[in-house]
Order: structure tokens, then sequence, then C-alpha cells
């Protein structure tokens, strides 16, 4: 009677520590070579794991990319999180929010850049990206929260400037006129722009 659960024990081991292998050699070659010179080969050689295995975790490129990323979207989003606890003013913290994302976006630029091109075109029905989309929505979130602790802002007002402030951050990471300008560079510009769309005490 014991054996049936301490199998789907092992299996459901055996897949985790699967998608962890795919997840650590996915991130060591997307990091040293960029997700555009990598094949899904050389990922499951790396994972030694045969192909057919790796797409049973993710179908595609993008989808690894994805999945590689949002493990680090998540920590950036907890960091920012407890960042902006602690600042009481309202600006400064959603600005604490913002710039971690920023951060683990632009770690490696190109990766970064498909990060945002996969969350914005690719399949909405597949885990990962479903977990992306799943993120922006609690970034949004977590600057709608902080932005309501104005009492001059209605919830329903926190909200709409939660995703307003939310697309600003993204556009400015994915515009190709950003490429080459850095992380302080990159929070300035949007730092200037969510400025305007706070209410002025």
């Amino acid at each position: 009677m014991s054996v049936a659960p301490q199998a789907v024990g092992r299996r459901e081991r055996n897949k985790q520590n699967k998608l962890d292998r795919i997840t650590a050699a996915a991130r060591e070659l997307f990091s040293e070579h960029g997700v555009d010179d990598v094949t899904t080969q050389q990922i499951a050689d790396k994972a030694d794991i045969g192909t057919g295995t790796l797409f049973l975790y993710a179908k595609t490129k993008g989808e690894l990319l994805l999945l590689v990323q949002n493990s680090t979207y998540a920590e950036a989003l907890v960091a920012g999180r407890a960042a902006a606890e602690a600042i009481p003013d309202v600006f400064e913290a959603v600005m604490a929010i913002v710039r971690p994302v920023v951060e683990c976006n632009r770690k490696q630029i190109d990766n970064g850049r498909t990060y945002l091109r996969e969350l914005v075109f690719g399949d909405p029905e597949e885990p990962h990206h479903r977990e992306a989309l799943t993120l922006t929505v609690q970034t949004e979130q977590a600057i709608a929260d902080v932005l309501a602790r104005d009492p001059g802002l209605e919830p329903r007002s926190a909200a709409v400037l939660g995703h307003v402030v939310s697309a600003i951050m993204f556009l400015s990471l994915a515009a190709t006129i950003n490429i080459s300008r850095s992380v302080d560079e990159i929070v300035s510009e949007i730092s200037e722009q969510v400025r305007v769309l706070l209410p002025r005490r």
C-alpha cells in the first residue's frame, strides 16, 4: 500500500532533477553565449538528457529562456518589494521596485530583449510564458500597492498607474535606442516619466 506514494515521490523528484539540470545548463549557456548562439541540442547535451526529453519541459528555445529568466525576475521582484517597504517616500519606493527588475533584465542585454519579445509574442498557453505574464501582473500590483499609500489616490487610480509605470519600464527596456545605455541611464529615463505621472503633493 505504501509503494505507490513512494514511486510517485521518486518520479516527481526525478522530474525536478531534470528540470533543475535543464535550467542550470540553459542559464550557463545563455549567459556565456547569448540565446541566439545556443542550440537546444547544446542545452540537452550539457543537461545530460535527450532533446526529446528537453522538449517535454520546454517546447522551444524561447520557452527555455523564459524558464531561466523567470527565476531571476522573481528574485528581483522580491528584492524590490522588500526595499520598497523600508522607503516612506512613494516615488522612491516605486523606483526601488523598478531598479532590480531593470538590473536583472540587463545582465545580458540580448537575452533580456529576447525575453521581452517572448513575453509579448510567445504562446500564452505554454507554462513558462504564463509564469512570465504572472510576474508582470505581480510587478504592476507591487507598484500599485506602493502608490496606494498615497491617501489622495483611489485604489482604482493606483492600479491604473501601476499598469502605466510597468508599461513605461518594459518599453524602456525593449527600446532599440536604449541598447547601449547603462542600468542607471535607463532607470533615470524611467524615473523622469514616473515623476510626471505621480500626483504632486
